[in-house]
């Protein structure tokens, strides 16, 4: 599809960031963390074995900034991609980090969106998924499949203003990192993610899942009818209980203490409500570090399914691509164990002039191939808007 109303370039200069810029940005509620520069990058290899790699690193490294950012990959045979950065910046709160120098000029040349899969495809997929789900109910519980959008623009995509963008949004934590160039191209994983895969500060830990999903309304009658009714949904409080349950099955073995004293409560950003649980526990070694957690996490039934090896067969038998990195985790971990680690969804790949956008819905019985379509259009629209599209722009409302 091409569209020539809307175009988002960037300025010249800001090619990928600007020597002055961070290479790599985390905003949260509560901190800020910006890093410059690349010291070293950490060995790369699979996350069975990334703990190791960053043990040996900080005893190896001792030197500069007592932290690895990056990016861990979906697949857990692929590569994650840490980096020791030259110089970082925490700040509390909330930092105005992203205004760009200059501005986005919006141009009326081309822009050209491809759905991948199209929509057809996708919904062919996920009937496909529920008769396997159908098939097997008692080994396969839930699957996760997802699409993305490639977005082509003029010039090369302004990461910096992407970011700005993205912040606007005080729900999400946005943040962009580098990825292994392709060709000599730079790539940056971009997003505003909702959802903390696991934290641990000293002997505590935190995770806070997210699954079952409903578009934000416009009228606040219709936004608060919309909570409710996902608040009361018996298939997307099913879709929630296998996440919760399998996080807890996975922390319960390490923790003293374990609990999600909320319940199931909601969770908005601009443009979803989403179930959510706080899981909050009391390591009992305080040696189990953040990565250490994060590899028995990840992937959780959110962005996988249950159980995970077998969700994630169907997952590449169906989808037809590599998700990279989306549905990942990207966060950071420092050399006492201590980390944050989100996951890496409400995402985009940026490649130069090129952008690659993804969105996924969570499938159980009593899932539609209309209705995980839709949810999915919904999920993209936080990486539309900051592009300057509509979903509707895009045939995707």
């Amino acid at each position: 599809m091409v569209h020539p109303s809307t175009l988002n370039d960037v300025l010249p200069e800001d090619r990928v960031f600007p020597a002055n810029r961070p290479s790599y940005v985390l905003r949260s509620g509560d901190e800020t963390l910006l890093a410059y520069g690349v010291a070293r990058e950490l060995p790369g290899g699979a996350i069975a074995d990334l703990a190791g790699r960053v043990r040996r690193h900080f005893e190896e490294n001792p030197a500069g900034p007592d932290i690895l950012v990056g990016a861990i990959p979906y697949a857990r045979e692929a590569s994650t991609h840490l980096l020791h950065p030259e110089k970082v910046l925490r700040v509390m709160g909330r930092h105005e980090f992203a205004a760009p120098a200059g501005h986005i000029e919006t141009h009326a040349h081309g822009m050209q969106v491809t759905a991948d899969p199209s929509p057809d495809a996708f919904s062919a997929a996920v009937a496909r998924g529920l008769a396997r789900l159908c098939e097997a109910p008692d080994s396969l519980r839930k699957i996760v499949l997802s699409r993305s959008l490639r977005i082509t623009v003029g010039n090369d995509i302004a990461v910096p203003a992407l970011i700005a963008r993205l912040a606007a949004d005080d729900a999400v934590v946005t943040f962009a990192t580098p990825l292994p160039p392709r060709d000599g191209t730079p790539r940056f994983l971009v997003g505003a993610t909702p959802e903390l895969l696991v934290e641990r500060r000293g002997s505590r830990v935190f995770s806070h899942p997210l699954a079952g999903s409903a578009r934000r309304r416009p009228d606040p009658a219709g936004d608060r009818e919309a909570a409710d009714t996902l608040l009361r949904s018996e298939k997307d409080r099913r879709e929630h209980a296998l996440v919760v349950e399998q996080i807890m099955d996975v922390l319960s073995p390490l923790c003293t203490e374990l609990a999600a004293p909320e319940g199931v409560t909601l969770k908005a950003t601009r443009s979803m409500w989403h179930l959510g649980t706080r899981i909050k526990g009391v390591l009992k070694d305080i040696g189990t570090s953040s990565i250490e957690l994060a590899a028995l996490l990840h992937p959780t039934p959110a962005v996988c399914g249950m159980p995970r090896r077998e969700a994630d067969a169907v997952i590449r038998d169906l989808e037809g691509y590599d998700r990279g990195f989306y549905a990942g985790a990207v966060g950071w971990c420092d050399s006492s164990g201590d980390g944050r680690w989100y996951v890496s969804i409400r995402c985009a790949e940026i490649e130069g002039r090129h952008a690659r956008l993804y969105a996924g819905a969570g499938i159980v019985p009593g899932s539609t191939p209309e209705g995980e379509l839709a949810e999915t259009a919904h999920k993209f629209s936080a990486m539309l808007e900051a592009f300057g599209l509509s979903a509707a722009q895009i045939g995707e409302a």
